[in-house]
């Protein structure tokens, strides 16, 4: 435990070091170390760890640690009213739930804005402060020191804009923690740190494979991995210490252990506010996988039998590798490039550190292939092997191969092995832009040994019947000329200006080559998806083409009554029933069958929208009027430019309206949300036909009159972040149809997302994806001349939550001394007296500075506070009812632990304040008082301390 006695702290002096002392490396202590670090963007992003760090706390003596990078501010709240940090205060907490039984109390809170749903990391770059989140990223793992690193794959793949942003900054995480140009300033001074190399990354890896088993302990034993990603398990079929209560639901024997998968699966369901129930089932034993896609140190191939047992992930890193080598020893593998053309060598290098002993290293390369060696190595700390390796001349191209390097001594030996790709000698690719240029050029400037990974995919779209340019980059990789063509594949509703075109390149250098591409179709094809095959001479890649519907908004006048009079909507009728997600919640045409109309008039839009829907959801409140996909709900979506997705903002530079057909108010909600200005939205009028059945109870009919609903729209084109180009507009129209949401047992619609959502445009994710929304043009209208064509900067209306207000992180900073939020941290304040003394706290401080100190006075145990009610005794994880699962107040004292809050100015100098007490409150306060402070000086600097008041004695930063 961190704690000094507050005498002791009052009077010690730092004594300067000599002149010509070096400051001795930094070591995390017990309190501090993390083992295996994970890294995510959301709380409930992280349960996947959950069974194994407990099976790895429990059998190896493993810390794990979480670096959550939000707190989820962004996200609905299915179960109560708390919105932006508050919501932030209750989800840390759900967070804290999930994971505290496995041993990992360490969540390192970041404090970066959780914003709306995109899939654009630059985005979220732009949100988040990329510099500083990893700033804060470098400062955690430098203190922490974890060995091994495990979260999201950096790639698009991630979907989420965030969860890639989160993925990628494990890569840069690892790189800037080990690299002393990075963030010097956390090397020097009366903190300094030390530079880290994290031993393992398990981040974007493939875990697919055969054999292995879930039934029996060391589960990975006899799998073999489809792709060259090494792949470590462990077994959750291992009692853990938590025990099956008396009377529980599921029927197991009292006083039995529940295995490490039930207390995973309990912990993975602990986030109600996202709609997550108790988990009433039974959990079989199971065996989660990680594939390793970074290793600094000596491991097991899966070909080996030791890659099997529980703890491989652990070899090398927290325990001594089987091969023999001391722990601490560094094997790593490199390359002078990773894309490498057939018959062409390039060199690998062997990097080996510590205590060597005197041997060999041999590389181990595939069939056909060749490599000079083996080669000796020297006793001695250091040793860096390189060898000439030449692919087969017939080895397959875009496709990765595996090189793998064997160290051995007279009694030791060490593998490591690493990836490189073949690639044709001429590659052409589609010309990448937006989202994915931007991906690619991080792996070639940032994190290359990502590569391995996977490029970016090649993704375009274009409206049906219309013609755009599809660029073919060629980039020559060989040592020679080369010569050829480049083809593409089109379907037959598709035609192309040529049918091939040439293209002549000396090595290393590029051309473009341009194919016009026109679309046959007149109306919108059942698959709007289509592939595309680029051909070079011995390599290709596919396009993903996505076809959009097109259509043309005529002009004409409307009265806003909830009705489409005759001569209102003179366009065309635009099909919104297509099902881009949750088709099973509809049950016909009677539940899913929806249209629109849409026409402009002076400066403004105008949308008909006729909804067919067997049901009616939950009816929010006036508070709830925002998270649309959480009941019955329209979305109308519009990109002012059509280019949204072209310059990296995604709807951060289009208008979003959710609109609600009826609320408890008896009337229709709307508001923005996941655009440019999320939150009101003046000037919109809204007429619906919908009308509240008057109760969100099941036992009520919920039909709505008449089979369903109609909304009338004004959108004031002013609204808008720019100008409508009425050329090029962005459209589309999303209905969200959700039923009967009451949980198993009740009658009692919640506000929870079980939609099926609909579109105009239908495709996965198209509330994120502008490019993918439909195109629309606007003949005779004219933007007002003094109206931007730039959309401005994007503003999130609900703010993140502050570490130095939250006590959870305080009491967690003030126990392992790691700063709040990964700041920088500050010695400036001293606390020389905190005690209950008659009705109120005394306080008495000294400071070198100013700044502000948040006092929060707690009670009970504040590290995981349940988050369900059930009527089993001791365990609040389990149900002895079918009536447990209710939610336990949580605000405004987070379910009774926040006794009081206090916020004081610091000045220079000493000061003495208190905090008055009602007598109920001292009573909480005498049993089992704390005091939590938070500090932060003017300069952004954080302290944080923890004092048991009976006990006058606190905990904090050394």
């Amino acid at each position: 435990m961190k704690r000094f006695a507050l005498l002791v702290a009052a009077l010690l002096i730092a004594a300067p070091l000599p002149a010509s002392a070096a400051p001795k490396p930094y070591v995390a202590d017990a309190q501090t170390k993390i083992h295996v670090m994970g890294e995510w963007a959301h709380p409930d992003d992280d349960t996947s760890i959950i069974g194994p760090c407990g099976v790895w706390h429990q059998r190896y003596g493993v810390k794990c640690g979480v670096i959550m990078v939000t707190r989820g501010e962004g996200g609905g709240n299915a179960v109560g009213t708390e919105l932006g940090p508050d919501l932030g205060l209750r989800r840390e907490n759900e967070d804290r739930v999930a994971h505290y039984r496995s041993g990992t109390v360490d969540i390192f809170n970041l404090d970066r804005i959780d914003f709306f749903y995109n899939q654009s990391a630059p985005l979220t770059q732009y949100f988040w402060d990329e510099e500083e989140t990893l700033r804060r990223v470098t400062r955690v793992i430098r203190q922490t020191q974890p060995e091994i690193y495990i979260g999201f794959t950096p790639t698009l793949a991630a979907g989420h804009g965030n969860h890639q942003q989160a993925g990628r900054l494990i890569w840069e995480g690892v790189l800037a923690a080990a690299d002393p140009t990075r963030f010097p300033e956390q090397l020097r001074g009366p903190h300094a740190l030390s530079t880290w190399q994290v031993k393992k990354v398990f981040s974007g890896g493939s875990t697919a494979g055969t054999g292995g088993t879930t039934s029996a302990a060391n589960c990975t034993t006899g799998f073999t991995p489809s792709g060259l990603d090494t792949v470590a398990g462990v077994w959750t079929g291992y009692p853990s210490p938590y025990t099956w209560p008396a009377g529980n639901l599921q029927g197991q024997p009292p006083g039995t252990a529940k295995i490490w998968q039930q207390v995973a699966d309990e912990g993975r369901a602990a986030y109600p506010t996202q709609s997550r129930v108790m988990f009433k089932g039974t959990s079989a034993p199971a065996c989660p996988r990680f594939a390793m896609t970074q290793s600094f140190v000596p491991f097991q191939p899966n070909s080996s039998p030791a890659a099997g047992l529980d703890d491989a992930i652990l070899f090398g890193a927290t325990k001594p590798d089987p091969g023999g080598l001391p722990l601490g020893t560094l094997q790593y593998l490199t390359f002078s490039r990773f894309y490498n053309v057939a018959g062409e060598p390039f060199q690998a290098t062997v990097h080996l550190r510590g205590k060597l002993a005197k041997g060999k290293v041999e590389l181990i390369v595939p069939a056909g292939w060749a490599t000079d060696g083996p080669k000796q190595v020297r006793s001695g700390s250091r040793a860096d092997v390189t060898f000439t390796v030449t692919p087969s001349a017939t080895a397959t191209v875009d496709q990765n191969a595996r090189i793998a390097a064997h160290y051995t001594t007279a009694k030791a030996s060490g593998y490591t092995d690493n990836i490189v790709r073949i690639v044709a000698a001429a590659e052409g690719r589609f010309q990448r832009w937006g989202n994915w240029q931007e991906y690619d050029q991080w792996l070639e400037t940032v994190a290359p040994q990502a590569n391995r990974l996977g490029r970016s995919q090649a993704i375009q779209s274009m409206g049906i019947g219309q013609s755009i340019d599809v660029p073919v980059v060629v980039h020559n990789w060989s040592a020679q000329p080369q010569s050829g063509a480049v083809s593409l594949e089109v379907p037959s509703n598709f035609t192309l200006d040529a049918a091939s075109k040439p293209y002549t390149l000396q090595p290393g250098s590029d051309t473009t080559v341009t194919f016009r591409l026109t679309n046959t179709d007149t109306a919108l094809p059942g698959q709007q998806n289509v592939s595309i095959p680029i051909r070079t001479a011995s390599g290709s890649e596919t396009l993903t083409l996505s076809l959009v519907p097109t259509t043309v908004i005529p002009q004409a006048a409307v009265a806003v009554d909830g009705k489409a009079a005759p001569g209102e909507y003179p366009g065309p009728t635009l099909d919104v029933n297509r099902i881009w997600q949750g088709a099973s919640g509809c049950t016909g045409p009677a539940d899913c069958g929806s249209t629109a109309k849409v026409s402009w008039s002076d400066d403004a839009m105008y949308f008909f929208i006729h909804v067919n829907d067997d049901y009616q959801s939950y009816a929010v409140t006036p508070a709830e009027c925002v998270g649309h996909w959480q009941a019955d709900s329209v979305e109308i979506l519009l990109d002012p430019r059509g280019t949204a997705s072209q310059s990296l903002m995604d709807t951060a530079n289009t208008f979003k309206l959710g609109i609600f057909p009826f609320s408890q108010t008896g009337k229709p909600c709307w508001s923005r949300d996941a655009d440019n200005k999320q939150g009101p939205a003046p000037g919109v009028e809204v007429a619906s036909t919908a009308q509240w059945v008057g109760s969100n109870e099941t036992t009520v009919p919920h039909a709505y009159a008449g089979g369903g609903y109609d909304l009338e729209v004004k959108i004031p084109l002013a609204l808008l972040p720019a100008a409508v180009d009425p050329a090029r507009l962005g459209l589309n129209i999303t209905p969200y149809d959700n039923d009967d949401t009451s949980a198993p047992g009740t009658t009692t619609l919640r506000h929870i997302d079980q939609s099926t959502r609909l579109g105009w445009s239908a495709l996965g994710s198209v509330q994120s994806d502008p490019y993918r929304w439909g195109l629309a043009t606007l003949p005779g209208y004219t933007p007002p001349a003094d109206r931007p064509t730039v959309p401005g900067p994007p503003d999130v209306s609900s703010p993140n939550l502050n570490g130095a207000l939250s006590p959870q992180t305080i009491a967690q900073s003030a126990e392992n001394g790691v700063p709040i939020s990964g700041r920088v941290p500050s010695t400036d304040l001293q606390i020389r007296y905190a005690a209950l003394r008659g009705n109120a706290v005394d306080i008495v401080t000294t400071s070198r500075g100013k700044g502000t100190a948040r006092a929060f006075l707690t009670t009970g145990e504040l590290g995981a506070i349940p988050v369900w009610t059930t009527s089993c005794t001791g365990d609040p994880f389990t149900p002895c009812a079918v009536t447990d699962g209710g939610i336990p107040p949580w605000a405004p004292d987070m379910s009774g632990r926040l006794v009081k809050q206090a916020e004081q100015q610091i000045t220079r100098g000493a000061q003495v304040w208190s905090i008055p007490l009602t007598a109920a409150q001292r009573q909480k306060l005498a049993q089992d008082g704390r005091l939590l402070i938070s500090y932060e000086t003017a300069a952004d600097q954080v302290q944080a301390f923890a004092i048991t008041l009976n006990a006058r004695r606190l905990s904090g930063p050394r």
